[in-house]
């Protein structure tokens, strides 16, 4: 029997709660020494995407496109890319009119398709059943629907990851998963990045926080990313590589005058209204590759079928919030804004670890293409070195 009761989230967040006045100080030091060039913020939505399998599903996902699409042509970042979410479709729910209508969006650059699981649910899921159902969905995602993205066209498919209830490598204490080979699995069928964290105050919160790092720990073995080197210029990675959202304190709230601190994890819900104030704060989580602080990711999330948390995530108080965000940095001139997709900022990031610099919306196509789009290159990678992953 498992308790979610206050002082079992208390305990299972003590290890990265007492990290956390060590990546403060850190962050700090660094503000201290910022440089005067404007800063590149690069925003990526990993959307954590559950349409109903039934008929009212479906209907709620041909809203949901719509939004995608208003949304997308009225705020576009400093580069005229259209803001979008990635869309992490469950493996596990697989239905071909859902995914044909995500594709002719992901076609239309509204938001690109990548994997989400959930298994283990009931009873604890086997290693080799686990690597079929990826297997099975990653083939099906490529070929029947031209999602996901490779190196080249004779490249077996890449894709980015989300795992459903947090429970990634088997994190949540057997819950959700129960696969302690996981992230092995995730390396051999392609997965080049995890997208799932922060998760707390679940019990699959690692202590490693506001980095972008590869696993410290053999992959074959249980939570192998509780620790690991943050990605830096120069050294190449070992993938899957793990890409988490800024996971910080608000001390804004007050109760009776006292300060209540608040964890701000980058959720896009109605119960935590956007504004510039947690706008500040994700910068301020400084998110990036070291020795490239001027490009930082800001990977928020959400869950895209709970109907009263649209407005925030792709609806009027989203472009809202983005357009002061967009003014703001166009009145200050201390940074430019970047809408990416999950491949995009990993592609971003994998030019930064090759020492490239500059604007990161030249590399959005630096490694991994876009399999609907292959043959047709893209104008900002003309002459850019492919960087091979092993």
């Amino acid at each position: 029997m498992y308790s979610d009761s206050l002082s079992e989230k208390i305990r299972w967040s003590l290890p990265w709660l007492m990290r956390y006045p060590a990546w403060r100080y850190g962050e700090w030091a660094i503000r201290d020494k910022e440089s005067p060039h404007p800063s590149h913020l690069v925003f990526l939505v990993a959307n954590h995407f559950e349409p109903a399998t039934d008929e009212q599903g479906l209907v709620q996902l041909e809203k949901w496109c719509h939004m995608a699409r208003v949304t997308g042509n009225a705020v576009r970042d400093h580069d005229g890319t259209p803001f979008r979410h990635t869309n992490f479709f469950p493996a596990e729910q697989y239905e071909r009119r859902r995914l044909e209508l995500l594709a002719s969006l992901q076609a239309e650059g509204f938001g690109e398709v990548e994997v989400h699981f959930h298994h283990g649910v009931e009873r604890p899921d086997t290693a080799a059943n686990a690597k079929r159902m990826l297997e099975d969905f990653r083939d099906a995602l490529a070929e029947d629907h031209k999602c996901l993205s490779r190196e080249a066209p004779e490249s077996r498919p890449r894709y980015a990851f989300v795992h459903g209830n947090w429970a990634l490598a088997n994190s949540a204490g057997g819950r959700f998963c129960g696969v302690d080979s996981e992230m092995q699995i995730l390396a051999d069928t392609g997965c080049y990045a995890d997208f799932t964290l922060p998760s707390a105050p679940d019990q699959s919160q690692v202590p490693k926080i506001n980095a972008i790092y590869e696993c410290g720990h053999p992959l074959t073995e249980s939570r192998p990313h509780r620790s690991g080197p943050a990605l830096r210029v120069g050294r190449r990675p070992q993938p899957p590589v793990i890409f988490t959202g800024p996971l910080v304190f608000d001390w804004t709230r007050r109760v009776h005058g006292l300060p209540i601190p608040r964890i701000d994890d980058g959720a896009l819900a109605q119960n935590y209204p956007l504004d510039l104030g947690r706008f500040n704060r994700w910068r301020n989580a400084r998110i990036g590759v070291e020795g490239r602080p001027e490009w930082i990711f800001i990977k928020l999330y959400s869950h895209g079928f709970f109907e009263w948390d649209q407005d925030i995530m792709i609806g009027e108080h989203l472009r809202r919030f983005m357009g002061e965000v967009l003014d703001l940095a166009d009145r200050k001139g201390q940074f430019k804004i970047h809408f990416a997709s999950a491949r995009e900022a990993f592609n971003m990031v994998m030019a930064a670890v090759d020492g490239l610099s500059g604007e990161p919306g030249n590399y959005r196509d630096y490694h991994l293409k876009q399999i609907m789009s292959e043959g047709v290159r893209s104008s900002s990678g003309e002459g850019e070195p492919m960087v091979m992953l092993r």
